[in-house]
């Protein structure tokens, strides 16, 4: 077990994001974020809190997406559905998808699919906290990154929030 982000690198981590988010899309507009359900949340709930500092709230658009029956796996094992709450429309916005940990790519083509179900986006990027660099299977590749590694198959990446664990940090564990 290593730790690849403490309490403190992670906090640092997310305002880096934020405002790298803020550089690219000035004032926000026409632009919406949206977090993948299960764990993707966690990151663009904080990422969301960094904006509501820099900017006026109301022009943030937030939204939460669940992709689980967009998955290419959903038949090989049991999957408990989240609710997607996307309270606006999409078409001809700038979209940035945010998740957790970016491994094989699968969940970000499944997201693509699922997005195209509440509109036509004029541009969609991807920010992810980690990326498991040389686990792709899909040409999928973070716009907005906080770290990248280097990790083999048998190691996991677990990234640990305080409202679902009693610590946040992110950690390599071996399997």
């Amino acid at each position: 077990m290593k730790t690849i982000l403490s309490k403190e690198q992670l906090a640092l981590t997310i305002k880096r994001l934020a405002h790298q988010i803020l550089e690219n899309h000035p004032r926000l507009e026409d632009t919406v974020i949206i977090g993948l359900q299960p764990r993707g949340i966690f990151l663009s709930d904080r990422i969301v809190q960094e904006l509501e500092k820099l900017v006026p709230p109301a022009t943030i658009q937030y939204g939460k997406l669940d992709i689980t029956f967009y998955r290419d796996d959903v038949r090989k094992s049991l999957h408990i559905a989240s609710n997607t709450d996307i309270p606006f429309s999409i078409e001809n916005k700038n979209v940035i998808l945010v998740d957790d940990v970016l491994y094989t790519g699968r969940t970000i083509r499944a997201a693509l699919d699922a997005l195209l179900d509440y509109g036509r986006p004029a541009k969609v990027a991807l920010c992810v906290l980690v990326d498991r660099r040389f686990s792709r299977e899909l040409p999928i590749q973070p716009d907005y990154l906080g770290k990248a590694i280097d990790t083999i198959y048998s190691q996991r990446v677990t990234v640990l929030w305080k409202e679902n664990n009693d610590s946040e940090q992110v950690m390599l564990l071996d399997n």
